[in-house]
Order: C-alpha cells, then structure tokens, then sequence
C-alpha cells in the first residue's frame, strides 16, 4: 500500500473525483482517514484465489436472487473518510434492493480479502466490521488458509483459522453457503 502525495484529507465524494480522473484509470485506490493509498497489485495466486471465491459465492447467490457479488473494483463506503475496496465483496439485496453509481453507500454483508504481505488486516477488519459487516474472510494464500474474523457481543475481534481439510460456511450472512477451503487454491 503506498500513501499518495496529499496536502489535505478528502471526503469520499472528493476520493471518487479524483479515482475517476483518466490518469488513475488502472489503479486500485482506497481512502483511508481521508488520505488516498494506492494498492499493490495482486499475486497470479491472490487474484485465482479471489476469482474462485466470487464463482463459489455466485453460483449460490444469483440463482437464489440474494443480492449482488462485486470484484476488486467494487468501492464500499465505511464512513465519511473511509472507502474499501474488497477482492471480493457480498451485500445483500434487503440491504441494498438497487444499485446505481460509482461506490456502494454502505458495507457489504461479507469482505474478502487476499492478503499481501504488508497489510494490516486485522486494522481492515475491524473497519469493515464497525461499519456494518458481518463476517470478514482473510485468505492467506501463501499458509492456504482463511482467517474468519466477527466481532463478539463485547464488539472485540474474534478470528477463527480455517485450513484446507476445512469448510467455510455464510453463517447468518449466507445460510446454507458452503465452502471447502482447498477449492479457493489453484494448487
């Protein structure tokens, strides 16, 4: 993750305005505390692995009509300073029933992301749970597991590991949705 040169902090209106501009076209930027990262791209292995789980995860969706499955360009408001963009991302239609528009204006139901190695992802997970989502999936593809993170009654971060004799579940974001972690790895 790289800082972008700043002279001030921007509001998510600002942040789109400026993703927007043809010069940032190919780049994957998020808004951190009103200040503009830039991501770094992702591994053959980290983009297969986020590939594989939005396949998984829209063969159980769309055929129930459950809502709307989005890619690593799909941009999620967490608040006034704070835009996301998950590898993968789940939000429900009763939680957004259309769409229309640069960002999705809330957070999704489910994060997923693949983490590179300079990422604080306990920090994004915390970000995305306090902002509204439920469940956050952390896939390590280099350990080839998936670190499932929610917030507990006390709102403190829980993680629980899963390895590849495992199976995810949706838990109460997606009822019935199963995943065996060793289909989220090529090898």
């Amino acid at each position: 993750m790289m800082l972008l040169e700043r002279q001030q902090l921007y509001t998510s209106e600002e942040f789109f305005e400026i993703a927007s501009l043809p010069e940032n076209e190919t780049r994957r930027l998020e808004l951190d505390e009103g200040a503009i990262v830039e991501m770094a791209g992702s591994t053959q292995e980290n983009t297969v692995a986020a590939a594989r789980i939005a396949y998984y995860l829209n063969a159980f969706i769309i055929p129930r009509n459950l809502g709307y499955v989005s890619g690593a360009d799909g941009a999620y408001q967490l608040g006034e300073r704070k835009v996301r963009l998950p590898d993968v991302g789940y939000i429900s239609k009763i939680r957004l029933p259309q769409f229309g528009g640069k960002l999705f204006p809330i957070a999704p139901d489910l994060a997923v992301e693949i983490v590179s190695e300079d990422e604080d992802i306990f920090k994004k997970a915390r970000e995305y749970l306090n902002a509204g989502t439920t469940l956050v999936w952390a896939v390590y593809s280099d350990e080839k597991a998936v670190y499932v993170m929610q917030l507990d009654d006390d709102a403190r971060l829980i993680s629980t590991t899963f390895g590849t004799d495992m199976t995810l579940d949706g838990g109460a974001v997606l009822p019935g949705f199963t995943l065996a972690v060793r289909d989220i790895f090529a090898t």
